[in-house]
């Protein structure tokens, strides 16, 4: 079993970020990331997606993002430059090391992979981000297999569905972002229970994030009361319904049941489809921590990112301490603040 003073699960912005920190402070660590690649999962995203943070919005600690103030980074710009930034610092990334097991041994945890390597730690980061299983409701196994599904997830581009009536599940970013690329090929519905508030990029012609961060509005934490409420629901930036709509999209009401090649909305309307897009999110997944009172109803219980079980903290969690805390450009606050922590509790 080889031993190192930290492990940190996952090797996206958090756990990279994370890993810039404790090599500045002379740690002995490693990186555990599930994917092929350094920055699989940005990757493997639909080819068309963009950030909606400017570039200069984007940097982890110690290196900026290498593109022009106020161009908006594709998805395979975003995971070259993760890989550069592994490059860069050196950082020791072991790809191919999805973790099934993390538990507590003898002052000290256990950290068991996939690939049937064991390793111990003093201290542990997870930093698998907020996007652990695609979730698809259930009714969809009520679709006809003529019709085609697919998870936001695992969409790429329109030649992944079949011509004909398409329905967009879910109104989120991803549902909005790819309803509106869908529609320019043929007849798109976007379904979804909740309407979002949304957002333009740019107000008064300077970008979202501009005002965002001189107003520090992204600096609200999900304890004040303003947060609290911004961080039950998701904000639309850049795609409006009204965008939408001229594009030719229909708007529906949440779905409530399937059949064959038909589909049943709230308002009790139906329509016949030749795809389906679910764009419906994630769950965590966190069935491999075997620590007592450290997940509690599917969900890591923490303090900005110190968990119950001493030396064991997360990173990377949507509204983990403020609203930029899952971003790429913003979790080195958090990173930073976790850093400081292991570091005086390691003296």
């Amino acid at each position: 079993m080889t031993t190192y003073d930290t492990i940190v699960i996952g090797g996206g912005q958090a756990g990279l970020a994370m890993a810039w920190h404790l090599k500045r402070q002379g740690r002995q660590f490693l990186v555990l990331d599930a994917g092929p690649a350094v920055g699989h999962t940005w990757r493997s995203r639909w080819d068309s997606l963009v950030l909606f943070t400017p570039s200069q919005y984007d940097g982890l600690p110690g290196m900026a993002f290498p593109a022009p103030a106020d161009t908006y980074p594709t998805k395979d710009q975003a995971a070259d430059y993760l890989r550069a930034y592994v490059a860069a610092f050196e950082l020791p990334v072991r790809l191919n090391s999805r973790v099934t097991g993390l538990r507590r041994g003898e002052g000290r945890f256990e950290i068991q992979t996939a690939a049937g390597e064991t390793y111990a730690a003093r201290h542990v980061v997870v930093a698998t981000g907020p996007f652990a299983t695609p979730f698809v409701p259930p009714l969809s196994t009520k679709l006809d297999d003529a019709v085609v599904q697919l998870h936001s997830a695992g969409y790429r581009n329109p030649d992944d569905l079949p011509y004909g009536p398409t329905l967009v599940v879910g109104a989120g970013n991803s549902g909005m972002q790819i309803a509106a690329e869908l529609a320019r090929t043929r007849p798109v519905e976007l379904a979804a229970r909740t309407r979002y508030p949304t957002l333009p990029q740019r107000v008064l012609g300077r970008d979202l994030f501009w005002w965002l961060t001189r107003t520090r509005l992204l600096n609200l934490t999900s304890t004040s009361r303003l947060g609290n409420r911004l961080a039950t629901r998701e904000t639309i930036i850049g795609t409006t319904r009204r965008q939408l709509h001229r594009a030719g999209v229909t708007f529906r009401p949440g779905v409530t049941d399937a059949d064959g090649k038909t589909v049943w909305f709230a308002d009790g309307s139906s329509q016949d489809v030749t795809g389906v897009v679910w764009a419906t999110g994630y769950r965590s997944d966190y069935s491999w921590i075997d620590i007592p009172d450290v997940v509690v109803n599917g969900r890591i219980v923490h303090r900005r990112g110190v968990t119950n079980a001493d030396g064991l903290y997360v990173l990377g969690l949507a509204w983990q301490h403020t609203r930029g805390s899952a971003l790429l450009g913003f979790v080195k606050d958090d990173a930073a603040y976790l850093a400081d922590r292991l570091a005086a509790e390691s003296q």
